[in-house]
């Protein structure tokens, strides 16, 4: 009997060790491009909060049966994304992080953390947020647990978010179409240092790069950016490397920690140095290389250009109100300008469309009259007006869209040979479905205008021709003309005849290390 209770305990004590445990990994995070040069605020609800379970939805390799869904214990927290925007209220920030940090509180312990952000949140009376978060976010889950975040290129990494962060990347991309693959990648480098009991990588580089640009000049599409680019995989992949990244940064907002930075992380010291400062100094020899993504102009150039050309479509972005960047998005003055044009006073002018303007008025209006009604109603400058006063639209209802996640209704108003998109609330036109589903066709459009800088894939594909329009708004091109006066100085291109910094890797603690 004794023998068979010991072979009972001994069966019973092998298969406890056979099995294995899944390590505990928490999900959140809160991403924003905020630009501190808009008169607009960004709102609580801006941020579309997904809670619990509902966050798997966000992300195609956590759907059930997924290989990196069964690899971990997932413990989605809360995951606020917003459109790019004004600067977020204290109140939706304080709101948005107390929830997490209850969240987070409630379910630990943890092994790791996924930390989804953007990069470039700007808070009323708070300099990096980002830091803010993941610093009190360790002052919940404590300091020895894995955190992977997962970033824009286009974020801010300050030195206090490199320390609290103990793997970390970014896209490659801009277009940034290897976004849910750099997310995959944050994922797998955490679940994999997990698994073999690597922990955290002995070494984090950081390298701050004085250079602050707009994403219309550092595309991957060209060069030098996509040279640039490409030297991360062959850093990456050097023995004792975990992951490699440049920030652009986010050139918008008026902070110190606005500038583009290097990271390398791994467990071979000489080989995380020597890539990161590689990286810097790379980015930093062709910073003169870097120019406009596609042909740019005053608006009045750009329309004598695609009302000379026969591609359709001719698409021009209004660049400086780009809502995508972080611009108000309901900037007049371009509308008013193509509205005031001759050419496009009669239905019989060269047909064009206008992406978009927030006008509730107008679309409150429209609800009323319908479809083949006639409305006369004001639209935009209700947060920026600093260019263009409210415009005043009068034409033909053509189409009315209800339930858009982010527009909310959408009304297409004919006015003589132009179609005006008119939003509840802004929104960015990226598909060529946002134009057909409201009975519009770009493809045998002569001129589309959109509130966009860089195209993203799908108009690439679809134009005719494109040109980037220098207009006014939260989002200029035109740097001078920001007035920064709280960025780290000097700083390329504003002091164009500054010395070369010092690009040695500074190497970060671990945030176990921290006192």
């Amino acid at each position: 009997m004794l023998a068979l209770l010991t072979l009972s305990c001994h069966q019973k004590t092998t298969k406890q060790k056979t099995e294995k445990k899944l390590p505990r990994i928490a999900i959140a995070g809160l991403g924003i491009e905020s630009s501190t040069f808009s008169p607009a605020q960004t709102h609580e609800e801006a941020f579309h909060a997904r809670i619990g379970d509902s966050i798997f939805g966000r992300y195609p390799f956590f759907a059930e049966g997924t290989d990196v869904r069964k690899r971990a214990e997932w413990i989605p927290t809360l995951l606020g994304k917003s459109l790019p925007g004004g600067i977020v209220t204290r109140e939706a920030y304080e709101s948005l992080v107390e929830k997490t940090l209850k969240m987070l509180e409630e379910n630990g312990p943890y092994d790791g953390l996924f930390f989804d952000i953007h990069g470039a949140m700007s808070v009323v009376g708070l300099d990096d947020p980002e830091g803010d978060l993941i610093k009190r976010i360790r002052e919940v889950i404590g300091t020895e647990v894995l955190v992977s975040t997962s970033m824009d290129l286009h974020g801010n990494v300050s030195e206090r978010l490199a320390q609290h962060s103990d793997l970390i990347t970014c896209y490659r991309m801009a277009p940034h179409e290897d976004a849910l693959e750099s997310k995959a990648r944050a994922i797998t480098n955490m679940l994999d240092r997990l698994e073999n009991g690597q922990g955290k990588p002995a070494y984090k580089a950081w390298i701050p790069v004085p250079i602050l640009l707009p994403g219309e000049k550092t595309s991957t599409r060209i060069e030098p950016g996509k040279s640039l680019y490409a030297k991360i995989p062959s850093i990456e992949a050097q023995e004792g490397v975990t992951d490699a990244a440049i920030w652009i940064g986010y050139a918008w907002a008026d902070e110190p920690r606005n500038h583009a930075v290097v990271m390398v992380t791994g467990d071979n010291k000489e080989e995380v140095t020597t890539g990161a400062e590689q990286l810097a100094n790379a980015f930093w020899n062709v910073r003169n290389e870097f120019e406009f993504v596609a042909p740019v102009a005053t608006l009045e150039e750009s329309l004598k250009k695609a009302l000379a050309s026969n591609k359709q479509p001719f698409i021009i972005s209004d660049m400086g109100d780009n809502p995508t960047a972080g611009g108000a998005g309901d900037v007049t003055w371009t509308l008013r300008e193509l509205l005031g044009r001759p050419e496009f006073k009669s239905n019989e002018g060269p047909s064009l469309i206008y992406a978009s303007i927030p006008g509730p008025e107008l679309i409150e209006e429209a609800l009323k009259v319908g479809a083949g009604g006639k409305v006369c109603a004001v639209v935009g400058a209700a947060v920026d007006d600093r260019f263009a006063p409210p415009l005043q639209l009068t034409g033909t209802i053509m189409a009315i869209k209800e339930g858009d996640r982010d527009a909310e209704v959408e009304v297409v108003v004919k006015i003589g040979s132009a179609n005006v998109i008119v939003t509840k609330k802004r929104k960015p036109y990226h598909q060529e479905n946002d134009f057909t589903d409201l009975g519009l066709n770009p493809r045998q459009t002569d001129i589309v205008v959109v509130k966009i800088g860089y195209l993203v894939p799908e108009l690439y594909e679809m134009r005719g021709d494109w040109i980037m329009a220098l207009t006014p708004g939260g989002v200029d091109q035109d740097l001078e003309r920001l007035g920064y006066q709280r960025i780290k100085r000097p700083m390329f291109p504003l002091d164009k005849d500054m010395e070369d910094p010092d690009l040695t890797a500074r190497l970060i603690p671990a945030s176990d290390a921290l006192k």
